[in-house]
């Protein structure tokens, strides 16, 4: 029994299948099915392939039934106007049926009734107005236009019916119905857009024999409209490759197709004799030159770029020459043409100086298109040297975007616009000059100059040498590079500067009469920069680190005169002083002697005006407490006399110094003698006063000792010494005569003593 339960429990097993074989089945049962999987893959290609050649089929013969549909389609149309044609003949047939059996049945009378009624169209019509009008009918059902006029031309000319005092006929109304079916035939001809130009004309010649002269002149008119329009809208698109040129092409287009427009005109409708169609000419062309000025605006370049300029230049040089061209023709269009683009061409400028502006004073705004190999950065460079190198960039900056905004305009361009570029400069220089004022020592925000943002100031120029560095820039630019670069935009003559053999750029105010007054105020804003220079300069030589002042009235009222006749520590350290920096001037303004000299002449006037207009000093001589002496005026004389000598003998411009000296010592003379000091008996005659201060000067800057008689030096006979003359306030320095020893001998000799023989006195108290 336990036997035959674990039999049911443990079936019996016959055979075990192998491993081998298990896998030989399966392996067989896998190639098979890749094989069958490979079948279906081929014939789903075939199938694919198939299909797309199917698509290729299919799609050439839809491309050829678009063809053809697209050929029935112009087939129908044609078929159409056939039918349409066809339909007027016949219906124009039917009325003059129609007409003519009226006509026949009202002349044939009663007795021919019946006639009509069995034969209503007879075989021959003899009327030849019914003929004339078949004739016609089927000329413009063959639109045979030509013929038709010719016809109706011959017929109105020989058909007194057609006259215009006879009263309104059948036969004449219906004569004037073809004629209007005729001039619908030629108004359709020359509306048709792609008509040519021989076509126009011979059409609009039928409406001028048709007498539609207006309607006939409105038609070309807008025919040269819709040609412009269509040949600038196929060069738009080129408009960006050229951003320079492109209004020089837009403005030939419109302009010679006014000038076709306006002889066919004259040719076709005799402008001469007819005021009205010269005057729609007139007004035609007037609104395409405006549509010329709003393409130029919108298709140019961003107003602010040198490119927008240089458009908006060309197409005024342009323009203006056309409108010149146009002037025989009767068309004046020049007065017109500057009123649109006078606002556009100040635009530009504008913003083009507003860049010009951010250049220049924007340390980190750059711009590419400025060239880097022009004449003056090799000018401007050399101050590099002696300051630091983003002076020099400032400088070069102003030059560059200068020169780019003057290279865009052309000769018409300034003759129009001149003034205003020259007003923009002076502007732009103007703030320059405030900008290099800003680098000067003793600045302060209370100077009332322009605020500029903190990446726009530059480093302070504290030695002398930076210092004459930022003003020799400045001076080049306004004395040789701003007027060569005028020069070549207004044609200017080159003349030869002399002196050292330069070529310096002669503004002829007869060719440019507007350059005279811009000179003069670019002067003036040049004087700013030196004036301040100089102030700085003059009282950090008076006034002490501490504040306190070294040119004291405590000087001439209580120190004890000597017989050295010689000036006081202070005017004897300003000779050392000058000498100083005209020693360093000689090495930073090389080749500028001319700039020297007005800046050390001025220097030496600007110590003579502040003594004059310091009240605290001469308050010191009014007080009543203060003892004065004679010895004092002496020595204040003499101070005055050696800085005019200073002046003279280093061969400055001394006439202004000499007439603020002399208004000095006239003031103090005046108070002299209002405290009782009777200036004729104290004071030595005036001679003496020039021989001591030219000896003093001759001493100082040999280290002698004695006082023996200095070197004599020319002079005139009236300059020998002050005298008291009346101040002429407004004198121009510029005409200010020199004594014969402003020579570069003279001062050459002044700079160049030896400083060992010179060195700078000490200021001492006046107590010691």
């Amino acid at each position: 029994m336990e036997s035959s339960e674990e039999d049911d429990e443990y079936p019996y097993i016959e055979s075990i299948i192998p491993q081998s074989k298990i896998d030989s089945v399966h392996q067989s049962l896998t190639e098979k099915g890749i094989r069958k999987l490979c079948c279906e893959l081929l014939d789903l290609k075939d199938a694919v392939e198939n299909m797309c050649g199917d698509m290729r089929t299919k799609y050439l013969a839809f491309l050829r039934i678009s063809e053809e549909a697209v050929e029935m389609e112009h087939e129908l149309v044609e078929l159409r106007k056939h039918i349409s044609s066809q339909g007027i003949l016949v219906q124009d047939l039917m009325a003059g049926v129609c007409r003519e059996m009226d006509d026949w049945n009202r002349s044939a009378g009663d007795a021919d009734d019946a006639q009509v009624k069995d034969d209503p169209l007879p075989d021959e019509v003899t009327d030849p107005k019914s003929e004339f009008l078949e004739k016609i009918d089927l000329l413009l059902a063959e639109h045979k236009v030509d013929e038709a006029l010719e016809a109706m031309d011959a017929e109105e000319r020989n058909c007194t019916d057609l006259k215009g005092s006879v009263e309104m006929s059948s036969y004449k109304s219906a004569f004037l119905e073809r004629k209007a079916v005729l001039e619908d035939q030629l108004l359709k001809i020359a509306k048709q857009p792609s008509v040519s130009v021989a076509e126009l004309k011979h059409a609009l010649t039928g409406l001028i024999r048709l007498g539609k002269g207006p309607s006939a002149h409105q038609l070309l008119l807008k025919f040269y409209a819709t040609r412009l329009r269509r040949r600038i809208e196929a060069f738009l698109p080129s408009c960006s490759s050229c951003p320079h040129t492109f209004p020089a092409t837009l403005s030939k287009l419109v302009f010679s197709n006014i000038s076709v427009a306006a002889k066919e005109s004259t040719a076709m409708f005799g402008d001469d004799d007819n005021p009205a169609y010269s005057n729609k000419v007139v007004q035609w062309a007037e609104r395409e030159v405006e549509y010329l000025v709003r393409l130029v605006k919108e298709n140019a370049s961003p107003s602010e770029t040198a490119s927008a300029l240089r458009a908006a230049s060309v197409c005024l040089q342009d323009c203006l020459n056309y409108c010149k061209v146009l002037e025989p023709q009767g068309l004046f269009l020049s007065k017109l043409f500057l009123v649109l683009f006078r606002p556009y061409v100040e635009e530009v400028l504008e913003l083009n100086f507003r860049r010009a502006q951010r250049v220049i004073f924007d340390m980190t705004e750059t711009d590419e298109g400025l060239e880097s190999s022009s004449d003056f950065v090799a000018v401007l460079s050399e101050f590099a040297i002696a300051s630091d190198t983003t002076m020099t960039d400032c400088s070069i900056r102003f030059m560059q975007i200068v020169q780019d905004i003057l290279d865009q305009l052309t000769h018409l361009v300034v003759l129009h616009f001149g003034e205003s570029v020259l007003t923009r400069i002076l502007q732009l220089y103007d703030k320059y000059i405030d900008f290099l004022i800003k680098a000067l020592p003793g600045h302060s925000d209370e100077d009332g100059l322009p605020a500029l943002q903190d990446n726009n100031v530059l480093a302070r120029a504290e030695t002398d040498s930076e210092q004459l560095a930022l003003l020799g820039a400045a001076f080049t630019i306004l004395d040789e590079l701003l007027p060569k670069s005028l020069v070549k935009v207004w044609e200017l003559q080159i003349e030869n500067g002399g002196g050292e053999g330069e070529s310096s750029a002669a503004l002829n105010s007869s060719a440019a009469p507007e350059l005279k007054e811009w000179k003069r105020h670019m002067v003036q804003a040049f004087d700013k920069l030196r004036n301040y220079f100089c102030l700085q300069f003059v009282l950090s030589f008076i006034y002490s680190r501490e504040g306190l002042t070294r040119l004291d009235a405590l000087i001439y009222l209580t120190e004890i005169p000597d017989d050295s006749n010689l000036p006081s520590l202070p005017f004897q350290a300003l000779l050392s002083k000058l000498q100083q920096l005209a020693v360093i001037a000689g090495d930073v303004l090389l080749g500028k002697e001319k700039l020297q000299k007005i800046l050390l002449a001025r220097l030496t006037e600007t110590v003579v005006i502040w003594l004059s207009n310091e009240q605290e000093f001469w308050s010191a001589f009014e007080d009543e407490s203060n003892p004065l002496q004679p010895s004092g005026l002496r020595q204040l004389i003499l101070d005055m006399n050696f800085t005019v000598e200073i002046a003279r003998f280093a061969g400055y411009p001394f006439k202004v110094v000499q007439n603020h000296a002399s208004v000095v010592i006239n003031r103090a003379i005046n108070i002299f003698s209002e405290r009782g000091i009777n200036p004729q008996s104290s004071l030595p005659k005036t001679e003496w006063f020039t021989e001591a201060a030219k000896s003093a000067i001759n001493r100082l800057l040999t280290g002698s000792e004695d006082a023996s008689e200095p070197e004599e030096y020319e002079c005139e006979e009236d300059d020998n010494h002050i005298v008291l003359p009346e101040i002429d306030e407004e004198e121009d320095s510029d005409s200010v005569e020199t004594s014969s020893l402003s020579t570069m001998d003279s001062f050459e000799s002044f700079a160049s003593a030896s400083m060992a023989d010179l060195e700078s006195p000490s200021f001492t108290d006046s107590e010691s």
